[in-house]
């Protein structure tokens, strides 16, 4: 059993009341439900909220509902606990899980048939949707600053010795919270995990990562999606 989760809490630091908020006409946390839903590989499409009109989004939706205790609802609650309290209330046991975020309204279909794919049919404990970092953002191109305003490498490098051209420059990636997953075992163990031994990444494109923290954020991001659907 492939278990779909969608934590999505009523009260939000950066946005106020973003999971609810409309997003090009739709609800964030609708986005979510309907990519899970039309992926066709989800045997059950959780939204776990601690808020009525969230609630009642979700179930309209198609998605079935845990309600969240307040001690289930705080900042420093982490994803894994949030999915064990899901799985408890609803007394399931599934094979896997897959968590997705409200936030990331350019996931589609394919990218949860994908990460289903990875998550069940090999050898991995975890699965997490990453994007390749650009190129200047890369470690070995990060700078510290001194009190004379001299600039170095973080290791203490001389910027002179610093590699420079692009082509020259490794290859790494950052998690872009679009989808990530786990064994449903590993949400049973004390205290539950995420994370097993063997993390397998899901490569996506840059384009479909979405941060939606500030208000300001958000037009931009509309943006990026209207783009994205005509393409």
């Amino acid at each position: 059993m492939l278990l779909a989760l969608i934590p999505a809490r009523g009260g939000s630091k950066g946005i106020s009341r973003k999971n609810a908020r409309p997003f090009r006409g739709k609800p964030l946390v609708v986005w979510a439900v309907e990519a899970a839903l039309a992926s066709g590989v989800c045997d059950r499409i959780v939204v776990s909220t601690d808020d009525d009109e969230i609630e009642a989004l979700a179930r309209a939706a198609g998605a079935d509902v845990v309600r969240r205790p307040p001690e289930v609802a705080a900042d420093e609650v982490s994803t894994a606990e949030v999915a064990r309290h899901a799985l408890d209330t609803l007394g399931e046991r599934p094979d896997h899980v897959l968590v997705l975020e409200p936030t990331s309204p350019a996931r589609s279909p394919e990218h949860v048939r994908e990460a289903a794919a990875l998550l069940t049919r090999g050898h991995a404990e975890s699965i997490a949707s990453v994007s390749e970092v650009p190129h200047h953002y890369v470690p070995s191109k990060a700078l510290q600053l001194g009190e004379d305003g001299a600039i170095a490498g973080v290791d203490g490098t001389s910027v002179a010795r610093m590699t420079h051209r692009r082509q020259d420059l490794e290859t790494v990636y950052a998690f872009n919270g679009i989808i990530f997953g786990c064994r449903g075992e590993l949400l049973r163990r004390d205290p539950p995990t995420l994370w097993g031994d063997r993390v397998v990444a899901q490569v996506l494109d840059s384009r479909f990562a979405i941060d939606l923290d500030r208000p300001e954020d958000w037009a931009p991001a509309e943006a990026r999606v209207e783009e994205l659907a005509r393409a």
